[in-house]
């Protein structure tokens, strides 16, 4: 599974004939490959017409490319601005609120993030074929699809330590621009035209994932819940600035705490570990059907309804998990 930062030529339509030999050597002559373009087909059309670059048949004919659309920019802040908005509304009707949830489209844009993962899975797994995932930059929903293929093809991504292992491989060091992509929260007037929850959008994805199979990860809903609050305020340094090199001439390593440091703590580290959790070796496969996505109740409606409860309900599974 291999992933680009841009489209495999460069601009004006120019060859890139070391890209045509490293994706040569990675195929065998009797072996193919699939490109998976996060771009809508119109959108590489117009990248093309504008002097960017493309992956012309011909150079790569043993690579098949397929186009799966998914927002990464104003839309997708928009979505998540309508959601939040309707979920703050305590006087909506029953029909208003369904309504207003579907027009936010966010459960769409959720469905769409993983169906396109499990297309790179299905690839790898059951065509036995090299991918490549490429988007416009390769910073955004890039990340997004080869972080969610190694969750549902790696169980090792499924245990706490693999977690953040693929977080700070495929998030952090790969470069998503944290500190413009989550200047600020959906509840903010102001607007950064940078602004994109694609963070937000792959741990509701781990959620999905965590609900459809409760025990086959071994973290649970508080360690997502942490993740998200971290990312857009966090006294640690984890998620600050926009890539490896920011952080380095910031010296952000010198100067903060690491967050994964204060996790592992073993008084910490209980809070976040789900006691269901069995290690599962297979791959796990989500269902992406329109009844199968469900609203991230424990994020979303976190502030308008009490959870001591859930929580309470959530400490006596431990407790009858370590005792029996």
């Amino acid at each position: 599974l291999l992933r680009s930062s841009q489209p495999l030529t460069g601009p004006n339509r120019r060859r890139c004939r070391e890209d045509e030999k490293l994706l040569g050597t990675i195929v065998d002559e009797d072996e193919r490959g699939f490109i998976i373009d996060t771009r809508s087909a119109q959108a590489a059309k117009q990248a093309r017409m504008s002097g960017g670059g493309t992956e012309p048949k011909s150079s790569y004919p043993q690579w098949r490319r397929l186009h799966r659309a998914l927002e990464r920019g104003r839309l997708l802040q928009e979505s998540f601005v309508k959601l939040v908005e309707a979920c703050g509304d305590a006087s909506l009707s029953m029909d208003r609120w369904l309504g207003r949830l579907e027009s936010s489209r966010w459960l769409g844009h959720v469905k769409a993030a993983l169906s396109t993962a499990c297309l790179a899975a299905q690839c790898l797994d059951r065509e036995g074929c090299s991918v490549l995932v490429h988007g416009a930059e390769g910073t955004d929903t890039t990340l997004l699809v080869t972080a969610l293929a190694q969750l549902i093809l790696d169980p090792s991504c499924r245990t706490l330590e693999g977690f953040q292992g693929l977080l700070e491989r495929e998030w952090i060091e790969a470069g998503h621009p944290f500190q413009l992509r989550c200047a600020r929260s959906a509840s903010s007037h102001a607007r950064g035209k940078q602004e994109a929850p694609l963070f937000l959008l792959f741990l509701d994805c781990v959620w999905q994932l965590s609900r459809q199979f409760p025990f086959s990860l071994q973290f649970g809903e508080q360690l997502l819940l942490t993740l998200f609050d971290n990312a857009y305020a966090s006294a640690y340094g984890t998620f600050l600035c926009n890539s490896e090199r920011e952080r380095s001439l910031c010296k952000v390593k010198e100067s903060t705490h690491s967050l994964w440091a204060w996790l592992n703590q073993p008084e910490e580290r209980q809070k976040y570990l789900n006691p269901l959790y069995s290690h599962n070796p297979l791959v796990i496969w989500p269902s992406v059907e329109p009844q199968s996505i469900q609203l991230w109740q424990g994020l979303f409606l976190r502030w308008i309804r009490p959870s001591q409860h859930l929580d309470e309900a959530w400490v006596e599974i431990q407790r009858l998990v370590e005792g029996s």
